[in-house]
């Protein structure tokens, strides 16, 4: 149904509802449950579930309020020291939930529910004040370099190639195992196998046709080298429309694995196998659609696209806590193993940080750094804030690493949580493109999980150590 209200935005396409349209099924009693959320630090969907009636007469108008602690814990939900927007002693006040009536859609896996998400901001009432927007957000500093980009003439579209690991065995009995000893729905490598696909279909067909019916554009699945191990992916879509889709996404493929009795991982590496990747596709195109990437009459790259290549490597270690946001994270960049070390690019070369493919209305760069663990909203800023400063800065492209990008002697990225995080808060063009409080924040997060993980003892250290040290 479209919109009767000419101020509505308009629909991301024909599967997505109009207020107008959620409005009437509520009151049809077709929707009884709606979910409001954002995306938090660590990439999960957050906020409420709120009757039907309710949201349609007391939140559709100005949104809904959740504690700001909500931006300051950790992922176990503890509270932790160190983040300037929220602590006991600024008391753990509200952030205002801001609808986005663009993004409502169906969630079909739940019966009688839709979703909207949100940015935040800050109550009238509180330091931040008058309803601007909470900085340290990741849909916001994603905005913010979307905002960039206009203004210097461009929009940016993304795809995101999302790897999991499924396993036969409910999120509860695996927390009950401890973890160990999952059996996964393969038990093989199934990397293009039919057949591996074929007795998994149940998961993935629910999950794809579920997507498409929550307004997502499914490609297809396919399997990957992992036991369990496959990826399903998306058309690619404006930068934003992306990162709201893949958030949504994961929490779904979850909630049907659930459904079925299994599970699912996002987790960068999940055992000493191949790691689940989250390689990105990105490009830039003229705010009137016109292809910026590609020259037709020298059928080649165009100056501009050299030099955004050239800002996403300049900057590549600087913005790697925001691609490997994790202790695991850096489990995965192994040498030989399909995720990148070396900071290099390469014509359709995979054993670079960036590989280029594509010609025409298609070249784009593919940044292969990320894992499954990744905020799609930071990485996607990270990759912005350093093509546009390639940009503005007018670097020149280095020559493509030819062959085996593992042995060239490149730089290469940061191997540790502890190494990316000197780097990012040290870092000139992160402080000058997300800003001081972005730079901080983030910093603090990294230190939050090192000094969790710095206490922990780990199942090697047992195994190695309970009787032979």
């Amino acid at each position: 149904m479209a919109p009767s209200n000419p101020d509505a935005p308009p629909l991301r396409n024909d599967r997505h509802l109009g207020v107008d349209d959620l409005r009437l099924r509520i009151e049809r009693g077709e929707i009884d449950t709606v979910v409001v959320a954002f995306t938090d630090m660590q990439g999960r969907l957050q906020g409420k579930r709120l009757h039907g009636r309710y949201f349609l007469d007391h939140v559709l108008g100005h949104g809904t309020e959740g504690c700001n602690y909500l931006l300051g814990v950790d992922v176990d939900m503890n509270t932790v020291d160190g983040y300037a927007i929220t602590s006991w002693e600024r008391g753990y006040g509200d952030m205002e939930f801001q609808l986005d009536l663009s993004t409502i859609r169906l969630l079909p896996h739940l019966p009688g529910s839709a979703m909207v998400q949100c940015d935040l901001a800050w109550p009238a009432s509180s330091s931040g004040g008058d309803h601007q927007p909470v900085v340290q957000s990741p849909r916001t500093i994603l905005k913010r370099q979307v905002d960039r980009a206009d203004e210097l003439g461009y929009v940016a579209l993304a795809g995101t190639e999302l790897e999991f690991v499924a396993y036969q065995d409910s999120y509860e009995a695996a927390s009950e195992l401890n973890y160990h000893g999952l059996t996964p729905v393969n038990q093989y490598n199934v990397d293009y196998s039919i057949l591996g696909t074929t007795r998994i279909e149940g998961l993935l067909r629910e999950i794809r046709n579920a997507t498409y019916a929550a307004g997502m554009n499914v490609e297809g699945a396919k399997g990957e080298c992992n036991l369990g191990q496959h990826e399903i992916g998306f058309l690619y879509d404006d930068v934003v429309v992306t990162a709201d889709n893949h958030a949504v996404y994961k929490t779904m493929a979850k909630e049907i694995a659930a459904q079925q009795g299994r599970s699912i991982t996002f987790m960068a590496k999940v055992n000493e196998r191949e790691g689940s990747s989250c390689h990105i596709h990105l490009s830039l195109r003229g705010k009137d659609g016109s292809i910026v990437f590609w020259d037709d009459d020298r059928d080649d790259r165009t100056e501009l696209y050299d030099q955004f290549i050239a800002g996403v490597l300049a900057t590549m270690a600087d913005f790697t806590l925001l691609y490997a946001p994790n202790i695991n994270s850096y489990k995965r960049f192994a040498d030989g193993s399909f995720a990148p070390t070396a900071i290099a690019w390469g014509e359709d070369n995979r054993t670079c940080a960036v590989r280029l493919v594509g010609r025409g209305p298609a070249a784009r760069m593919e940044n292969r750094v990320p894992g499954g663990d990744v905020n799609p909203y930071l990485a996607l800023a990270a990759m912005l804030a350093g093509g546009l400063h390639g940009i503005e800065r007018g670097l020149e492209l280095e020559p493509p690493t030819e062959g085996n990008a593992y042995t060239s002697g490149r730089p290469t990225v940061p191997r540790t949580l502890r190494e990316a995080r000197e780097v990012f808060t040290a870092s000139e063009v992160a402080r000058a493109t997300l800003g001081d409080e972005v730079v901080d924040h983030y910093t603090n997060m990294a230190d939050v999980e090192l000094a969790a993980y710095q206490a922990a003892v780990t199942d090697w250290e047992l195994r190695r150590g309970f009787e032979r040290l």
